[in-house]
């Protein structure tokens, strides 16, 4: 019923930028909050950032001054801007979203995309 889908992960240089999206589709009546989380290899899935329906924004300690979370309600998208990449960076990122849908709008679930790998190495 609903579907997000990333992109724009790929292989960057140390000290570089990529901006990821993550675009959501299907049976959506409200998203809530969205959230950017990422996987290292042997490593647990940590929260990157995440942003509220009203734009209010959390940031782990490990990407603050250097990550911008943003999101376009009109288009059901959110973005994550990471500039001055660190090889610690690489992971997988993952899209996260707390929705309602259509069939059941007064109950937001949790929903993920299959994640968009960034990996950062010269």
């Amino acid at each position: 019923q609903v579907q997000l889908v990333e992109s724009g992960g790929g292989l960057v240089q140390p000290g570089g930028s990529l901006r990821l999206s993550c675009a959501a589709s299907g049976s959506i009546a409200t998203i809530y909050v969205m959230g950017w989380y990422r996987q290292a290899p042997g490593k647990q899935r940590e929260l990157v950032a995440s942003i509220t329906s009203g734009g209010i924004t959390t940031y782990a300690d490990s990407g603050k001054g250097r990550f911008t979370i943003s999101r376009d309600n009109a288009k059901n998208t959110m973005y994550l801007q990471m500039n001055s990449l660190e090889p610690e960076d690489t992971a997988v990122y993952y899209c996260n979203g707390v929705i309602a849908t259509t069939q059941h709008k007064y109950g937001g679930m949790n929903y993920w995309g299959k994640g968009t790998l960034v990996t950062v190495s010269s």
